[in-house]
């Protein structure tokens, strides 16, 4: 099937006087997640980041360390698999005529990865010539009130404007959808995990909007944001809005611009090309979401342990990795401020957990096998917040190697949790403080530590990230993820995850944990554990048997209890 599609694409180089075509990830809105998913229909692989190269005879498929298995195991067939990190595609694919969508890429990404080479724009998708995609039906964007958000848009509009008559600057086109949704505190139906609404904006240095998006801005939605109907565009009319527009500078942002709507602003205005300053602004939530969000996890982390406790101590059942997915949404459901999973959830029992990102479908789903460990990576979307937390469950007494193993990686993620932010300020910093244990045996990983979270919105945000480059200052109200792991490919993987908020006490700022789930004590090798180390152990479960043991049945509560003792 695979090698059908690759072969209809070549025929078409030809046509188009091609030497190949790449394909990315993203669909025209750079969302996290593709609604047209085009790398996977070409390539079958189903990571949430990458892009493939189709030459006349060579066929490349590029994805970072978290998908290098995966994708050998998707895609290996027909495509060689190369890690970005350690090889770009500029090094060895050079001097030849590659073809692209225009609406599918930046200027910043072509520059990157494929300097050297002639591009050859194509406005007809190739893939979508191959195999169509079905346009499903969508439903109106909605309005979130002030007292979930805890800011108005137009107090978030006067931001934009004043950054704009700062910095000298007639226009500001927002083309991230969630940054959209942030400034006009606006959700929709347009992503599979996130309540984004697929919009574009431009805005004003007199605060004037003019709403890019397809016909589902309701009344209400332009009435409450005083939009006015004149200025909400279809996609397609995108070149007749900008001819409208009088001015002398637009400003676009790199990530998420596509060459085809720089074109088009490019022949009628000046271009500056700087950092949309909503993802700044967007990072640091406000008293009102950072409550919301607490809120959410004590939903979240409720059914989590209940689930943690169901897996290990009540089920007697053969069950496979998709029945546990299935499970654990069954607790999650059984409030009704649940809406649906932040991610495709990661349930990988032995071998398939040191797949990072590993999707177990019905078709590959894998029986649990309690002498194997099993990695539980998932999340929810409520009303309102967003959660994603990460624990390696076990069920049978461990060898030592592994407990060592997996010490190593908690001993990271206390350390992380506990860093001094008036010293350690960057993510950077932090990063360094989550592998020290793990380098002392010659181990890493090869993922970030940990990623920014938005509000009621995508799972995974910037700036701010904990990784090896990220240089953005960490910064109270900002919401991170905490998660070290270790892989032994064919064997196992272990990851610890917990979303985290930056708080602000006595002129200091300091990490708190969001997520309250217990953690894999049956895994600990107490010995290598500091007296800080087993105080925040022993300070964590307590918090959450505080938190959880009004809700708990009489042996939930026991079993969460005897998990204290241990510290």
């Amino acid at each position: 099937m695979i090698k059908n599609k690759i072969k209809k694409l070549k025929q078409k180089f030809k046509k188009f006087k091609i030497d190949g075509y790449i394909v990315p990830k993203n669909d025209a809105t750079f969302s996290e997640y593709a609604k047209n998913d085009r790398l996977k229909k070409i390539t079958n692989f189903s990571g949430s980041a990458g892009f493939a190269v189709i030459l006349k005879k060579n066929n490349y498929l590029f994805v970072d360390g978290r998908y290098t298995i995966q994708a050998q195991k998707e895609s290996g067939r027909n495509f060689t698999i190369i890690e970005t990190h350690k090889k770009l595609p500029k090094k060895f694919i050079k001097d030849l005529n590659l073809g692209f969508d225009p609406k599918l890429f930046t200027s910043k990404t072509l520059k990157k990865y494929f300097q050297g080479n002639n591009f050859i724009s194509i406005n007809e998708n190739l893939i979508d010539q191959i195999s169509k995609f079905r346009e499903k039906e969508t439903k109106p964007f909605y309005s979130l009130n002030k007292k979930i958000v805890g800011e108005s848009h137009l107090s978030k509009i006067s931001k934009i404007s004043n950054f704009l008559n700062l910095h000298k600057t007639d226009y500001l086109f927002i083309t991230a959808p969630e940054n959209v949704a942030w400034l006009l505190n606006i959700r929709g139906f347009d992503n599979p995990n996130s309540p984004i609404p697929n919009a574009k904006l431009i805005i004003d240095r007199n605060k004037k909007l003019f709403l890019i998006s397809k016909k589902r801005s309701t009344k209400k939605i332009i009435n409450e944001k005083k939009i006015k109907k004149e200025n909400i565009f279809e996609v397609k009319d995108f070149s007749n809005l900008i001819s409208k527009l009088k001015g002398k500078n637009f400003i676009i942002d790199e990530k998420t611009c596509s060459i085809f709507n720089e074109k088009i602003i490019k022949s009628k205005f000046g271009i500056i090309n700087k950092e949309d300053p909503i993802y700044k602004l967007k990072s640091i939530k406000n008293s009102c979401e950072i409550n919301h969000m607490i809120d959410a996890h004590k939903i979240d982390g409720l059914a989590l342990t209940k689930f943690i406790y169901w897996i290990k101590n009540i089920n007697k059942k053969k069950i496979t990795e998709v029945d546990a997915q299935i499970k654990l949404e069954k607790f999650r459901k059984n409030n009704k401020k649940y809406l649906f999973p932040s991610f495709d959830t990661i349930a990988g029992t032995g071998s398939n957990g040191a797949i990072v990102h590993y999707r177990a479908t019905p078709k590959s789903t894998k029986s649990i096998n309690k002498k194997d460990i099993l990695l539980l990576d998932s999340g929810g979307q409520y009303h309102y917040g967003t959660t994603d937390v990460t624990r390696t469950i076990c069920f049978t007494e461990q060898k030592q190697i592994l407990k060592n193993t997996y010490t190593k990686v908690l001993k990271g993620h206390i350390a992380v949790v506990l860093t001094n932010l008036n010293k350690d300020n960057t993510g950077k910093k932090i990063d360094i403080r989550a592998r020290k244990f793990l380098k002392e045996d010659g181990l890493d990983y090869a993922h970030g530590t940990g990623h920014g979270v938005g509000f009621f919105l995508n799972v995974h945000e910037g700036p701010q990230s904990i990784s090896k480059l990220n240089a953005i200052k960490i910064e109270e109200g900002m919401i991170l993820s905490n998660e070290p792991g270790y892989y032994k490919k064919g064997k196992f993987g272990i990851r610890i995850e917990n979303l985290i908020y930056v708080k602000k006490s006595s002129n200091k700022i300091f990490f708190k944990n969001l997520t309250l789930a217990p953690l894999e004590t049956d895994l600990i090798n107490f010995k290598l554990l500091t007296k800080i180390e087993k105080d925040y152990l022993f300070k964590y479960h307590l918090s959450i048997y505080s938190e959880f043991s009004n809700s708990l049945n009489k042996n939930e509560k026991k079993w969460l209890a005897s998990l204290i003792q241990h510290f």
